[in-house]
């Protein structure tokens, strides 16, 4: 697996950033993300429990840093999450991400996080769009897709 670079102060994987929740990504031979994480009680909803904004949070990076990986610099623009399980606070789960679909004018992407046992916690769906004015400082990616067109307006 090629383990990837913090994203500078993002709230979720930022390296630089103190209060980030200091998820380390990995990418896997068939392109998923991944990553092994144990939430604490900075997390925490109910007692014991992660906060459904956490693992929402999560979710959406996984699937978005899947998409950057395929090439794209977009944003969510819809997120659903199906909750199965509560995930306890201290148990090491299992994140992954992928790129589900690709459409004329937008990617969607899916995810999951499974609790120690193997069983589903958390699944996640993603819409994301074009969006290549938020991530001016990077550059873009080298493919040309449908969504990195110019002529689709920005959301």
């Amino acid at each position: 697996m090629e383990s990837l670079p913090g994203h500078g102060s993002c709230f979720v994987c930022g390296n630089t950033n103190p209060h980030s929740i200091g998820i380390i990504w990995q990418k896997n031979p068939s392109g998923r993300i991944e990553s092994a994480f144990v939430f604490n009680i900075h997390q925490q909803g109910p007692p014991g429990f992660v906060h459904g904004g956490a693992s929402a949070a999560v979710m959406d990076e996984a699937m978005g840093v899947a998409i950057w990986q395929a090439g794209y610099r977009a944003a969510t623009v819809h997120l659903e999450l199906d909750y199965r399980k509560p995930i306890p606070i201290g148990e090491e789960i299992r994140i992954e991400g992928w790129l589900f679909s690709e459409e004329i004018d937008s990617v969607t992407a899916r995810g999951i996080i499974y609790l120690s046992d193997g069983i589903i916690a958390v699944e996640a769906r993603a819409k994301y769009v074009n969006a290549p004015h938020l991530f001016k400082s990077f550059p873009l990616p080298s493919k040309t897709s449908v969504i990195d067109s110019p002529s689709i307006p920005h959301q």
